[in-house]
């Protein structure tokens, strides 16, 4: 059966200040954004679009319904790395099924950021 849906594209952090961010996310996702604009910072992590937009009121508090989770090859060691870049661990590492590993970061604007190990994913495309 076919679908007119073609699965996740992008993922957007508000954040106070954008310019900063774009330091923190580019060290943190160790690339550096294809698009830089005021109202928009754009990567390109592995064919998938992570995007900035600068929050119309900077708050520390951010809703937690919907949390991406960024595919990762060691998931220690990223949650590690990125704490140690200035991110506020959330939920430390933890199995929650088969092989299957996730943990959350927060950034220093408040966003949760899901890391993922799972060896059954395969991109389909």
């Amino acid at each position: 059966m076919k679908t007119a849906i073609l699965g996740l594209r992008t993922t957007i952090y508000k954040v106070a200040d954008i310019e900063k961010a774009k330091v923190w996310y580019a060290e943190v996702f160790q690339t550096e954004p294809y698009f830089e604009e005021p109202f928009y910072v754009g990567f390109n992590v592995a064919g998938f679009e992570l995007g900035l937009q600068p929050g119309e009121t900077p708050t520390s508090f951010k809703e937690e319904s919907v949390i991406a989770y960024w595919g990762v090859s060691d998931l220690d060691l990223e949650y590690q790395r990125i704490v140690d870049l200035g991110a506020i661990g959330h939920e430390k590492p933890e199995n929650v099924g088969g092989e299957i590993r996730v943990a959350t970061v927060k950034d220093p604007w408040g966003n949760c950021i899901g890391l993922i190990f799972n060896p059954e994913f395969k991109i389909v495309t």
